[in-house]
């Protein structure tokens, strides 16, 4: 294939103006892999982000064919191949063309439909610095190998993509640390005035229990201390899930510290090593956080059992409890339990939420999390 310089000195601008542009991750690389293969020779293009530990993640993917789109793109998704491997051992320092696609390969042993006759692709790094993120994979049919100046401009563009990775994660970061700092100074603010302000009407309500002589008033004023009281408990409970302490001393200390402040005795049982990415552990702590305080509402008991099983590809966390439960039916509703919210963090971090229950037998909650 002849690549022309003018045209991929345009086609490197074209795409340069939408990196620059876009903030979202995932519309910024489809958007140049798209763009990639409307300006180029290439047909065919998707996307790896790569961990530390060498597991490799689909990230992007353009005009894949039947063959690896197949069943949601398993045959890209799962298993290993001699690009990612290279990569990982530190041997995949450029543009390179692949002597053949192992995932295709398995893809076509499986009957997986056509490869409308790709069998090879070339991989480059993607990467900003001494930073490397992942691979960008491309193809194109009847090609067994890419020319120098293919190579080249495949090089560009991975050059391009990295560097906007790298903004749009130190971006993120800073996005993330300006919450915490946020977070931190709401919680500071609740507690120097709501938090005092509430113990305060305890104390006088309690005082007035005390000095008054009619019963009716003394009845009133044991009423304010028992809300205010409640009201003091949940604030309490709203700035530790602002600012959790003990999250800096593990996971586990966390959740345990979070329920003793809730008054449940939280037992803990661990299966494997718990080293976990930050935002895993945050996430998890967050859908512990509301477990624990829907058995402080609802479940009526003092004692939970907290399970938490990490295996070399994703973490198990089950949460149980021996209280009331309640039915599960199609049109049940569950206001207050958090749900939900529980949901909808560990589809974020790309986990589940499962949980059953049942009248008079516990809940049993259970969380799922890739990491």
């Amino acid at each position: 294939m002849v690549m022309d310089e003018h045209s991929n000195v345009a086609l490197l601008k074209e795409i340069a103006e939408l990196l620059n542009e876009e903030t979202d991750m995932d519309r910024m690389l489809k958007g140049a892999l798209a763009k990639l293969l409307r300006g180029s020779n290439f047909e065919t293009a998707w996307l790896f982000f790569i961990d530390e530990q060498g597991k490799h993640r689909l990230v992007a993917q353009e005009n894949l064919p039947p063959a690896l789109k197949e069943n949601g793109c398993f045959h890209l998704k799962k298993g290993g191949c001699w690009c990612v491997k290279r990569y990982h051992d530190g041997d995949l320092e450029k543009a390179s063309n692949i002597i053949a696609c192992q995932r295709i390969e398995n893809a076509l042993s499986a009957d997986a439909g056509d490869a409308e006759g790709i069998t090879h692709h070339a991989t480059v790094p993607l990467q900003s610095g001494e930073e490397k993120f992942g691979l960008l994979n491309i193809a194109a049919p009847n090609t067994v190998r890419f020319s120098i100046d293919e190579l080249a401009l495949l090089e560009s563009v991975a050059f391009q993509i990295g560097s906007a990775i790298k903004r749009i994660v130190l971006t993120k970061q800073e996005q993330e640390l300006a919450l915490v700092k946020e977070r931190n100074r709401l919680a500071r603010d609740l507690h120097d005035s709501v938090n005092q302000l509430l113990f305060s009407v305890t104390l006088t309500a309690r005082g007035g229990v005390e000095m008054a002589d009619d019963p009716a008033i003394q009845e009133t004023f044991s009423d304010i201390q028992h809300l205010t009281q409640e009201a003091l408990n949940e604030m309490r409970a709203l700035i530790w899930q602002l600012r959790p302490k003990g999250l800096e001393s593990g996971l586990l200390e966390a959740i345990k510290g979070y329920g003793e402040m809730l008054g449940l005795a939280v037992e803990l049982k661990v299966t494997g090593v718990i080293q976990l990415p930050s935002r895993i552990e945050e996430t998890l702590f967050r859908i512990a956080q509301e477990a624990l305080n829907n058995v402080r509402k609802h479940a009526g008991v003092n004692d939970v059992q907290l399970y938490l099983s990490v295996t070399s590809s994703d973490v198990l966390l089950v949460l149980r409890d021996e209280g009331q439960g309640f039915a599960i039916g199609e049109s049940l509703t569950l206001p207050s339990i958090g749900i939900q919210s529980m949901q909808d963090r560990a589809k974020a971090e790309g986990g589940s939420v499962e949980w059953s229950s049942e009248i008079g037998k516990g809940t049993e909650i259970l969380v799922r999390m890739p990491y």
